[in-house]
């Protein structure tokens, strides 16, 4: 990657899910009891970025994995699935390195076809001139050849069928484009997380992707602990509300788990306020009440639990969403976090923030985040 892409029409996200996750009567009470973060849960829905109990509306987004009710097998019946081709989108820079390790050990573990692709802007070029552009295109294809070089001479790709590929124009567009003729099953970036001027160059593509891509997104963000393939211990953590998006999501940290042979943490967040230091004795029971409802809930999300190589973890805390799970993740040292974009065609009157405030979760994380976007 290079320069800004363009961003296209925003998504509009789909709150309209929430009823599910506060249908339980003993849920809906430890809502009223705590404090919903929200004037009224079944009206807006959770999620795990950016709620705020004044203007819940205004800042929720959908970056969580949940699942219906209804059809509990579809998401355990698919468990299973393969990885084709892995695409890495560099821009040379010490944030784009440790995604490349990791694209690498995806590809490898799946046996995938490996894809490093570089996009040279033409942002900057437009009054140089054409040759400038071309001139910048080839500087650009010998740091590829240079780079795809060491990583053969180190033995990073051996056995790994692999492509190199530099384009020019708008960043995200060539992106797109790639993704689409290559039929990319997963893309690895990384980004350094920054606002304003500074993401210029990586952090502000790495959105667009986040934002638009409709394959597999893994990011690697500047927080985000090395995931090492080897390990005997690893440990996902998957983030639900109980919302629609498990029941596309689901099925890829199943597999992922199995795959890699990774203890799969089941995580609902109840989105309520923190209790008051001397909470009643009624407010401890609705939340017990509520912890043990949502748990059994979890428990429901697999069908047969044979279906997971090791033996799953369900756990429920209340709190605000986005803040709970990125503190969790650290306690687990958790490896890896599957999270779930679920947004409609719609794309009128979408705030930025919605947007805006997952992506800076993602890149807040203490390990890689591996998103799906779902219509």
């Amino acid at each position: 990657m290079a320069s800004n892409g363009g961003s296209g029409a925003l998504p509009k996200l789909d709150r309209g899910f929430a009823s599910s996750a506060t249908s339980d009567p003993a849920v809906a009470k430890a809502c009223a009891a705590g404090g919903f973060l929200g004037t009224n849960p079944t009206d807006h829905g959770w999620s795990l970025s950016g709620v705020d109990s004044n203007d819940c509306a205004a800042k929720t987004t959908l970056v969580a994995w949940g699942r219906s009710e209804t059809d509990m097998s579809f998401a355990t019946s698919r468990a299973r699935f393969s990885l084709k081709s892995v695409l890495v989108a560099t821009d040379f820079s010490d944030a784009s390195r440790q995604p490349l390790g990791h694209g690498l050990a995806v590809a490898r573990h799946y046996g995938a076809k490996f894809y490093l692709a570089h996009v040279v802007s033409g942002f900057g070029y437009t009054l140089t001139g054409p040759e400038a552009l071309e001139a910048a295109a080839g500087a650009a294809k010998r740091d590829l050849l240079q780079l795809e070089q060491q990583l053969v001479e180190s033995g990073s790709l051996e056995g790994i069928e692999h492509e190199s590929i530099v384009s020019k124009g708008v960043v995200w567009e060539e992106l797109q484009s790639i993704i689409s003729q290559n039929h990319i099953d997963l893309v690895v970036l990384g980004t350094h997380g920054r606002r304003g001027l500074g993401k210029i160059v990586l952090g502000s593509v790495a959105e667009d992707v986040f934002r638009h891509a409709n394959c597999l997104v893994l990011t690697v963000g500047p927080n985000s602990c090395t995931f090492d393939f080897g390990k005997t211990n690893l440990k996902f953590l998957f983030a639900t509300d109980f919302g629609e998006g498990s029941l596309r999501a689901l099925p890829h940290a199943i597999s992922f788990a199995n795959h890699l042979r990774a203890k799969l943490v089941f995580l609902h967040v109840v989105p309520v306020a923190p209790v008051p230091e001397h909470p009643s004795h009624d407010v401890l029971l609705m939340r017990d009440a509520a912890r043990m409802a949502c748990l059994r809930r979890l428990e429901q999300l697999l069908t047969n639990e044979e279906e997971l190589a090791l033996p799953p973890e369900y756990l429920v805390h209340f709190g605000r969403p986005s803040e709970r799970i990125l503190q969790l993740a650290l306690k687990l040292k958790a490896d890896l976090i599957f999270m779930g974009l679920r947004c409609s065609t719609h794309v009128a009157a979408t705030p930025r923030t919605h947007w805006a405030t997952a992506y800076e979760m993602v890149c807040g994380a203490s390990c890689p985040v591996l998103t799906v976007r779902t219509q």
